[in-house]
């Protein structure tokens, strides 16, 4: 071959090689997979259903369609409460709940929803986020087959709805009252009957007198219930639930057979809806509280300061009792706690600093 014949093939098949190179390289397909989402809540229920229902949807939207999660409310799959045995076993691939209705497989999941006088959903936030509290959640949620991750929160919630005043410590007495989570034992501790009942059971049984009070939410949720149908007295506020979180678990097998993108995309579609639930439960609570009370007649009642003493003494006995039950709950309530101390320090110069001088006569708006 001629040497200016080579060097000008040299040169097409340079250009040519330029060219493709310039091209953008085509996407690599992926196989679609399909995962099936238990939930604790009824089909569709605001703040709580919708929000399975959105986690999933970002889920499908952030992988392009490339991993589609069908959700089942409580009931379709499996009842409220064995959506966590779902998961553990493989019958499902996620859930969306609540930690403490797993207490009876460890108290120590409390910690991770919600605890009387404990955290608030920003200080939960910051716990779970930045203060250990992940690490030690995928600890304890491993023994089960399951890794977990926040992915909605309620905010305060309310202390409950009631047929009688609670005025003081004796009105709870004998008193039938729906509350899950170390909320229910405080007040076993005082002398209440307490059941945990799913959502959707809780009207019946207020209506038919299978329980004397409950409380659920707030009064965005409380209000789509009707419970202003069958109590009268609405109390405020919820100690036992400050700032309830919401969690996400994945069947551990599954969660290891992800890729890591697809596992930052569900982490972060789970980021996303714990703080967009948040903010919903606090844009629809105020006008559903004005809708209970000019209404629907509503009482709307404070806890007394001596009902609250009390309980909280109750409620410092019921959490010490529950730390020390086994090594790994003992675990978990320290750094809880050593962060609770620290976040009521900040508190107290911050948030309540200011919801104090916003109170005074002279802000704007009064």
């Amino acid at each position: 071959m001629k040497r200016r014949a080579f060097l000008s093939g040299a040169a097409v098949t340079g250009a040519a090689a330029a060219a493709s190179a310039a091209l953008p390289t085509p996407a690599i397909a992926q196989d679609k997979r399909e995962l099936k989402l238990v939930t604790t809540w009824p089909k569709n229920f605001p703040g709580l259903g919708t929000s399975a229902e959105r986690w999933a949807q970002r889920i499908s939207t952030m992988s392009d369609g490339r991993l589609t999660v069908k959700v089942f409310a409580a009931g379709e799959l499996v009842p409220a409460f064995e959506a966590f045995d779902a998961v553990s076993s493989g019958t499902a691939d996620m859930y969306h709940g609540a930690e403490y209705y797993w207490q009876g497989k460890s108290k120590a999941f409390n910690f991770f929803a919600a605890v009387p006088f404990g955290l608030t959903a920003t200080e939960i936030n910051a716990w779970i986020y930045h203060g250990g509290g992940q690490q030690l959640w995928d600890e304890l949620s491993a023994g089960f087959n399951i890794k977990p991750m926040l992915v909605a929160n309620t905010g305060v919630q309310m202390g409950g709805w009631f047929n009688k005043e609670i005025n003081s410590l004796e009105d709870y007495k004998g008193l039938k009252m729906r509350m899950p989570g170390l909320g229910g034992e405080v007040l076993r501790r005082v002398g209440a009957t307490v059941v945990s009942l799913p959502g959707g059971e809780i009207f019946p049984a207020l209506q038919s007198g299978a329980i004397d009070a409950t409380e659920w939410v707030g009064p965005w949720n409380d209000l789509a219930f009707g419970f202003y149908k069958v109590a009268k007295y609405y109390y405020y506020p919820g100690f036992h639930e400050p700032g309830t979180a919401l969690s996400g678990g994945v069947n551990l097998a599954v969660w290891n057979s992800l890729s890591d993108a697809d596992k930052a995309i569900i982490e972060a579609a789970a980021a996303a809806e714990n703080d967009f639930t948040l903010a919903e439960f606090n844009a629809r609570n105020g006008d559903a509280l004005a809708t209970l009370i000019n209404e629907h007649g509503v009482e709307l009642r404070k806890f007394s300061d001596d009902v609250i003493k009390a309980i909280g003494e109750a409620a410092g006995e019921v959490v010490a009792e529950v730390a020390a039950e086994d090594p790994m709950t003992q675990k978990v309530s320290d750094s809880f706690m050593d962060f609770r101390a620290k976040a009521v320090n900040w508190a107290r110069i911050a948030d309540q600093a200011y919801w104090n001088a916003r109170e005074l006569p002279y802000t704007y708006g009064k």
